[in-house]
């Protein structure tokens, strides 16, 4: 495998609908180690390697296993959050297209290590080819041993199978996402409780993004001292970005966590496309963070962007060069929010309309600066007051494109 390469290092070497191409590059291997591990050394060996969630909230993944395995229920479920809706994110696509069976790995470790017997793919239903390729990776992984009754002759089985998301960017969030797989609207729930400890059917249940589980194999095979190698200190591994916009060659690049924003335009993007530097960069999709050029050298890593109150999120680099407007951009964001509103709770259901209704109000405004402290402390109010992650979001482009960019928007 490629140095800096835990999660692409295969993609174009093997096919992905090959079972056999995995395991002869060591697929699975992971797996049969595991097996003969007791599962809290699994959870140990996850918690030592640092790992974090990689959706978007940098949770660290050995603790929310932790917090299901010692829950005690006759029925576990293991569900991977494969409903990728965040604009600018198409990571978890491509590593499903590329390497189904590296999450299908992920995924039965994680089951035995939590001690569940069912697991759940939500994808999203778009996507047409990663359904395909994971529905014959399971097949495979059946006819091979390594799903079904008695994986590898041990008493410890799995079945895993797919749910299709219907289109609501809302079903991203765990608890909405549970409801949804239910067979029910999807709508959020309050916590607590936790799935951890209240679920999919009422039963603990371990909710991970595709390239969180996705990292589980390399660090289960190779230690988790080995997976501290990457990355820096406290953000250890690789990171997915899924970088677009106005850059010369858009893409999908695995780099260690703490590189720069530089580099990651410049040495991996090809540069901006029609000018020198970037005017500006949205950090995390929709729900992220606007940065001008001055923020170009900043690690990205979770503490280093914590510390400026910008958000690495779901891995997604949206560049603009100087051509692009700030306020058509955020004016674009604030309706995507109002149309995903599902419409539960009044803060986000009337805030999100009135949020694109205020930003309107921006461009015949006489005094703008009003205008735009109304927007703000209306974002942090909706942020106060509601259940759930939507209307959390629409504070952090508000905030940023006042904070970096007032001066244009002003001048709107």
């Amino acid at each position: 495998m490629e140095r800096n390469k835990i999660l692409t290092g295969l993609f174009g070497k093997i096919s992905p609908t090959s079972i056999n191409d995995y395991i002869e590059h060591g697929g699975y291997s992971a797996l049969k180690k595991a097996l003969k591990i007791k599962p809290a050394n699994i959870i140990h060996e996850v918690s030592e390697s640092g790992l974090r969630g990689r959706g978007g909230a940098g949770f660290p993944t050995g603790s929310k296993w932790g917090f299901t395995a010692k829950e005690i229920s006759d029925q576990k479920y293991v569900i991977c959050n494969a409903d990728e809706g965040e604009p600018g994110t198409f990571k978890d696509r491509l590593l499903m297209e590329n390497n189904p069976h590296l999450l299908i790995e992920g995924v039965i470790i994680a089951a035995y290590a939590i001690g569940a017997s069912e697991a759940i793919i939500y994808i999203r239903g778009e996507y047409y080819e990663s359904i395909k390729k994971i529905l014959k990776a399971i097949k495979d992984a059946n006819k091979e041993g390594l799903l079904g009754e008695n994986i590898e002759g041990t008493d410890f089985s799995l079945n895993i199978s797919i749910k299709k998301g219907a289109g609501s960017y809302l079903c991203g969030e765990e608890l909405t996402l549970i409801e949804s797989a239910e067979g029910k609207r999807g709508h959020p729930r309050i916590k607590p409780p936790f799935p951890a400890q209240k679920g999919i059917f009422g039963k603990p249940t371990l909710v991970n993004n595709v390239e969180t589980l996705a990292n589980i194999p390399f660090i289960i095979a190779q230690g988790a001292k080995e997976y501290k190698k990457y990355g820096v200190k406290n953000a250890f591994g690789t990171k997915l970005f899924t970088i677009s916009g106005d850059v010369i060659k858009p893409g999908m690049v695995e780099a260690n966590l703490g590189i720069t924003l530089r580099e990651l335009i410049y040495n991996h993007a090809g540069g901006v496309l029609g000018s020198k530097n970037p005017k500006a960069v949205l950090l995390g999709g929709a729900a992220g963070t606007f940065v001008d050029a001055s923020m170009l050298d900043i690690s990205m890593d979770y503490d280093s962007l914590a510390a400026t109150n910008t958000t690495m999120g779901s891995g997604a680099i949206i560049v603009m060069n100087e051509s692009r407007s700030i306020y058509e951009m955020l004016h674009s964001i604030l309706r995507f929010f109002k149309h995903e509103s599902c419409g539960k709770c009044v803060p986000c259901r009337v805030g999100c309309k009135q949020l694109l209704l205020q930003m309107q109000d921006l461009e015949k405004s006489k005094d703008k600066n009003a205008v735009l402290d109304e927007l703000l402390n209306e974002a942090k109010y909706i942020a106060r007051n509601s259940l759930c992650p939507l209307g959390q979001s629409p504070v952090l482009p508000v905030s940023t494109a006042i904070r970096y960019f007032k001066n244009e928007l002003i001048s709107k």
